[in-house]
């Protein structure tokens, strides 16, 4: 296995870690409502939906121009199932789902 692949599974993973569970460990009581922890760890869930966008779209992007209807699909949905109630889990799993639908209509062949 390339060494270099390990390492950058482990350094994502603690990254990962890090940038979930340190906050948690760090803060002692509750976090006071509009305090900067609060604040912090209220934007993570909008930083998760970012991730997953710039994960998405940069293999499309780059270095040529793809099929940029599933993604479009994905986004749409993420953004119409966010605005109502404003959860980051419901609006993860339905871009997520949406995009993998329109992906698989679009190229049936790759699709198990």
């Amino acid at each position: 296995m390339n060494p270099d692949l390990v390492l950058m599974a482990v350094l994502s993973g603690l990254a990962n870690w890090a940038f979930r569970a340190l906050p948690v460990l760090l803060m002692r009581g509750e976090a006071k409502p509009g305090g900067l922890m609060a604040g912090f760890l209220a934007s993570t869930g909008p930083a998760a939906i970012a991730t997953l966008f710039v994960a998405s779209v940069l293999p499309r992007l780059w270095p040529q121009q793809t099929d940029l209807v599933p993604l479009a699909v994905g986004v749409v949905v993420t953004v119409l199932a966010f605005l109502p109630k404003r959860s980051v889990v419901v609006a993860t799993l339905a871009g997520s789902l949406a995009y993998g639908i329109a992906f698989a209509l679009m190229h049936p062949a790759l699709a198990p």
